[in-house]
This record gives C-alpha cells, sequence and structure tokens, in this order.
C-alpha cells in the first residue's frame, strides 16, 4: 500500500435513528486497488435532502456526492496518476456496476475520509483535477456537470427556448450556463415553484433570463415554430406535475428532459403507455452518442420528443470544473451557506424535519461544507 498519512479514526455526518450526528469513525486502510480521499470541501444537493427527509431509502449512513478531495492513501495497483496527494474528483455514478452509486449506497464525501471501491477506481471515476475551481466552487463541479449532460441531451432538437422548471440548484446553474452551451441566442424562461424563490432569482438576475412563478408559463403567448426545450429541474415527487406544465408549452417542436428522476412506478395520464422510466435510463453516464430521445404522441394525439438521464461522464466533470474556473463569478451566488462540519449536522437536522429551504434568515441553493482533516500525528505517519 502506497500512503502518505493515516487517521486511527476520523469525523463523519452519520445518519442514525432519523438524526444526523458528528460522529468519530475508524478510519479504513485502502484494500489493493482501493483509495482513500480525504474531503476538502462537500456539497449538500436536493437528493440529499430527499434522503434526510425519508423521501428515499438509499441506505449509505454517510451521504454527499458533491465536492472536491485529495488522495490520502492507495491501495496496491492503483494507477499513478492518483498517487498521494493527487486533487480528484469523483464521478458518483457506476454506469455498470449498480453496487457503487456515492453516498447513496456507498459513504459519501461528509466525512474527513472516504473510501473508494476498487469498481470505481477501476472503471475511472476517480477523476485527477489539473486545476481547481477553488474553494467551495468545487461542491459545483457534479451538478454543473449534470446540467452540462442535460444540454448535450438536448442539443440534437436545436433548442431555441429554454424552460427550466425549478429554481434549486439544477435550475439556476441551467439558466446561468445555458448560453454558453446551448448558444447566445436562446431565449431563458426559470419557473419557481414557490414566490420566495423567484424574489430570490430577482435579486440575483441572470441577464436575458425571463422569470416565472408555476402557472405563469401556461399564460405564456405561443413559442412560435422554432424548438422549445423544457428541463424539469425538480425533485423526483415533483417530476410528474412539471412534465405535465411542460406538455402544456403551446410549440409544436417540443422536447421535454426528464432531469429529476421519477418516484417508482411513474406514468403519465398525457402519456398513455409510455414508459418513463425507460424512457429516461436510455442515457446513462455519456452513452450512448448520441443520445436517446424518444418521440412519443399525447393523449391528444401531438407528437413531442421526451428524454432522461442518470450520471455525467468524466467528460462533463472536466468541462465543468474548467467553466467554472472560465467565469467563476456567473455562479458563486449559488453557493448560499458556507459551514462545517458540526453546523452543517445541525442544518440537515433542520431540513429534514421541514419542507422550507431557509437557513439562517437566507434562501439555501447550496450548502458548502468545508472539511479540514486533523493532521496525523507523527506515530501514524509512515
Amino acid at each position: 500500500m502506497s500512503t502518505t498519512e493515516h487517521l486511527p479514526h476520523h469525523q463523519a455526518l452519520v445518519r442514525e435513528a432519523g438524526r444526523v450526528r458528528l460522529r468519530q469513525c475508524p478510519t479504513p486502510y485502502p484494500a489493493p486497488g482501493e483509495l482513500l480521499v480525504a474531503t476538502e470541501v462537500a456539497g449538500l444537493c436536493g437528493t440529499d435532502i430527499q434522503m434526510l427527509r425519508g423521501l428515499r431509502d438509499d441506505p449509505a449512513p454517510v451521504i454527499g456526492h458533491e465536492g472536491i478531495a485529495r488522495v490520502v492513501a492507495a491501495g496496491t495497483g492503483v494507477p499513478d496518476t492518483l498517487r498521494p496527494g493527487t486533487p480528484v474528483v469523483v464521478n458518483p455514478t457506476h454506469a455498470s456496476d449498480p453496487s457503487f452509486l456515492l453516498g447513496h449506497n456507498v459513504d459519501g464525501l461528509l466525512q474527513e475520509r472516504t473510501r473508494i471501491p476498487a469498481t470505481a477506481v477501476r472503471d475511472g471515476l476517480v477523476v485527477p483535477l489539473e486545476q481547481s475551481p477553488g474553494d467551495v466552487l468545487g461542491t459545483l463541479i457534479e451538478p454543473l456537470a449534470a446540467v452540462r449532460y442535460a444540454f448535450a441531451v438536448l442539443a440534437p432538437a436545436r433548442p431555441r427556448t429554454l424552460v427550466v422548471f425549478g429554481d434549486g440548484t439544477i435550475g439556476q446553474l441551467a439558466v446561468r450556463a445555458a448560453r454558453r452551451w446551448l448558444g447566445d441566442g436562446v431565449r431563458v424562461l426559470l419557473v419557481h415553484h414557490t414566490r420566495d424563490g423567484r424574489e430570490w432569482s430577482a435579486r440575483h438576475r441572470v441577464p436575458g433570463t425571463e422569470l416565472l412563478l408555476s402557472g405563469e408559463q401556461d399564460a405564456l403567448p405561443p413559442l412560435g415554430a422554432e424548438p422549445v426545450a423544457a428541463l424539469l429541474a425538480t425533485p423526483r415527487d415533483g417530476t410528474l406535475d412539471a412534465l405535465e406544465s411542460a406538455l402544456r408549452l403551446d410549440s409544436p417542436d417540443l422536447t421535454v428532459d426528464m432531469f429529476g428522476g421519477l418516484p417508482p412506478g411513474a406514468t403519465s395520464p398525457q402519456l398513455p403507455g409510455v414508459d418513463l422510466t425507460a424512457v429516461r435510463a436510455a442515457n446513462c453516464a455519456g452513452h450512448p452518442v448520441p443520445p436517446a430521445l424518444t418521440r412519443v404522441s399525447t393523449a391528444q394525439g401531438r407528437r413531442v420528443r421526451l428524454t432522461g438521464h442518470r450520471g455525467v461522464a468524466n467528460g462533463h466533470l472536466i468541462e465543468a470544473a474548467a467553466e467554472l474556473r472560465r467565469d467563476p463569478a456567473r455562479y458563486r451566488d449559488l453557493v448560499t451557506h458556507v459551514v462545517e462540519l458540526p453546523e452543517a449536522a445541525r442544518i440537515m437536522n433542520d431540513l429534514s424535519a421541514g419542507r422550507g429551504r431557509t437557513v439562517a434568515g437566507n434562501r439555501l441553493v447550496k450548502l458548502a461544507v468545508r472539511i479540514a482533516p486533523a493532521p496525523p500525528s507523527p506515530r501514524e505517519t509512515p
């Protein structure tokens, strides 16, 4: 085993008995093919909040799949490109091995040390970062990579109008990146679930973005003959409602991306006989190329394109990190709260107890948790 340090114990935010507690956990040594990484900064995403609220049954006690880490120990057989000291981002979704889903069924990054299994290391899911976007912007690499994937999936439809449903991190990232990756001329509309959300967007306005409240899109004048894309950046328990809204958009050339996932067995009366889960699963981790777009008929006989995706490819992560380095000011306001582990535990418990997104008097878009690992004592360093 190649190693630079080893802590006998490390701090972790552990889910137990319906609460999150800051615990001292035994630190594992990496087995052959495995890595041990030290999280530098980790983010809390909408999916994480769903897990905290019991809306998902993902078993990992330690959640968190967004952030930047550095390698601190490597098992035998690990490539030299992942030597101790290397800054990395971990791709959380394995395209073909369901045993690895970081922060869902494998312990995630909201701890000082995280063991990365051999299946993820062997198949290249630990991606060295030549340059970090710096500090808390590392929490936006994975969600921005997912937005990059969404735009790659939508690009063959050549949308000239983008309607984003959902004003959380993904929706806010999408409106900031739309003209970067869909073209300068694209019209962008952001549909909010609440007035509080729209007010936040008005205070953090993205030039050229039209702000709507849910339902107001139904009163829009016809969007014209040019292609329209709807991005459903909603929690999975809101995807079907957003899908119904998107299908009411007045466009003869409509593509809908079910970004936000779906509840088990999801169906839509507007799309009779359509297996929504299968449509979304057709694109995973950047495959196939070109991405799958499924033509479906609505209950009224209207033809639309339907798509979705899960995970990201390593290339999306690299592009996202480069975009954050290129224009950090465009995205920095989305990291609304920056805390360390003890305060993160309190915030996570508050979020688990309610449906709101207000923390310390401010709307939460992205929570960044700075994790500064304790230095090893001399006897712990080989």
